[in-house]
């Protein structure tokens, strides 16, 4: 099946098998792997991405399912050799250890912030409820999370 989507700003066609994720689509078919893989079931958040304006998480979602939609993925955050502000806090705030799940974490994030620009640390630790991190205890990320929401940290 054919799939035309608007990714990071760049309208892509491609054929892709009824049965392919999202997430494979993005990695394999696009090139961009900083959509992770941690689980295939949508139960970690490594691959969350945002489509027409809603963090989803990409493993639940089949790429015929996307066709039309307008894409971010964490590659598209970024502009102009600049850190969106999400990203800088993660950086300033030790918000990341091994990095595999920060993508997931900042657009899973973005989103949080972008519709509660107040946000407490209580709030942050309830949203990011279905992003999962193996190697810290988040303080670090929650405290990103709050410092960027400070800065205007949503998309």
């Amino acid at each position: 099946m054919k799939v035309s989507v608007t990714v990071n700003g760049k309208l892509v066609e491609r054929e892709v098998e009824p049965r392919t994720l999202l997430v494979h689509f993005l990695r394999d078919h696009l090139g961009l792997t900083g959509t992770n893989i941690g689980c295939d079931t949508s139960q970690c958040g490594a691959c969350t991405i945002h489509m027409n304006g809603m963090a989803v998480k990409s493993c639940a979602t089949l790429a015929v399912q996307a066709d039309g939609a307008e894409i971010t993925t964490i590659e598209g955050l970024a502009q102009n050799g600049q850190l969106h502000p999400m990203q800088q806090a993660f950086w300033d705030n030790h918000g990341l250890q091994c990095g595999y799940c920060t993508p997931g974490m900042i657009m899973a994030a973005t989103k949080l912030v972008e519709n509660n620009p107040n946000i407490t640390a209580e709030e942050v630790r309830h949203g990011l409820e279905g992003n999962m991190c193996r190697c810290t205890g988040y303080e670090n990320i929650v405290r990103s999370v709050v410092a960027a929401a400070a800065t205007g940290g949503g998309d």
